[in-house]
């Protein structure tokens, strides 16, 4: 991030004004802490901290020190642009409204520009929220913000502590799961994704985790014809998406 881009993300600085943000419904982004910090109220903020699956990074006092020249007491946490959502939240609404539900899930997907690309797509293709893991995954500033093209304010960003226990819940509650992959024969557009549907794609390096790739129903990938062997993950998942979108408006009728 620019220093540009951290002065535009408002910070809040020990643990006192950080718990009091949490209770006011303050959603935050992550939190980085100072490594040996002790205080009468640690405990406190990292249990609130867990229940409300905020990332917790444990640093030096010197990159602490390199962000900000305030008194931060060995806490410095950063305010979300948007709101989190709960998926258990988010599904029942969609079920109540009569749509069959259509979910992107991200996993591991860090470049802040490629997640306001995806976001920006999964917008436009209809997609009723976006499920993401606390950890390892994209940081929500202002080069999310500016490449989502507004996107980021209008589709529930869903934060998950356990994507695994995430999936799982969606496909208790109906959805097929459907994790693009390069390891698989299966063409995308050979591949029935009408009905309640979860797409999810992996990150540019190493696709989809082997654990999640075990508990999808269906794998697919899309055909490469040139000598370019993969497609970065904002047009790969656009494509997804929108062949999504196909089947649904053909099955429509």
């Amino acid at each position: 991030m620019s220093k540009t881009e951290k002065d535009q993300q408002e910070m809040i600085y020990g643990v006192h004004p950080l718990l009091e943000a949490v209770d006011a419904g303050k959603d935050i982004e992550k939190v980085l802490v100072q490594k040996g910090l002790k205080t009468d109220m640690f405990k406190e903020l990292m249990s609130k901290l867990k229940e409300y699956m905020v990332p917790v990074q444990f640093v030096p006092r010197e990159k602490l020190n390199r962000l900000s020249r305030k008194n931060h007491q060995g806490i410095i946490s950063f305010v979300s642009p948007v709101a989190f959502y709960k998926i258990e939240d988010v599904l029942p609404t969609v079920y109540e409204k009569g749509e069959d539900p259509f979910f992107l899930i991200l996993d591991r997907l860090t470049d802040v520009r490629n997640f306001g690309a995806v976001l920006r797509s999964a917008e436009a293709a209809g997609v009723h929220a976006v499920l993401i893991p606390s950890r390892n995954t994209a940081q929500l500033n202002s080069a999310t913000v500016k490449s989502s093209a507004g996107a980021i304010y209008k589709i529930p960003i869903c934060r998950s502590g356990n994507l695994k226990e995430s999936i799982n819940y969606l496909k208790g509650c109906g959805l097929k799961i459907a994790a693009a992959t390069e390891k698989t024969e299966n063409n995308i557009f050979n591949t029935d994704l009408t009905g309640p549907l979860a797409i999810i794609m992996g990150s540019e390096g190493e696709g989809v985790s082997g654990e999640y790739l075990k508990r999808a129903d269906i794998h697919f990938a899309i055909p490469m014809l040139g000598e370019i062997g993969s497609l970065n993950v904002s047009v790969a998942t656009g494509i997804s998406l929108f062949e999504a979108v196909r089947q649904k408006m053909l099955y429509k009728g």
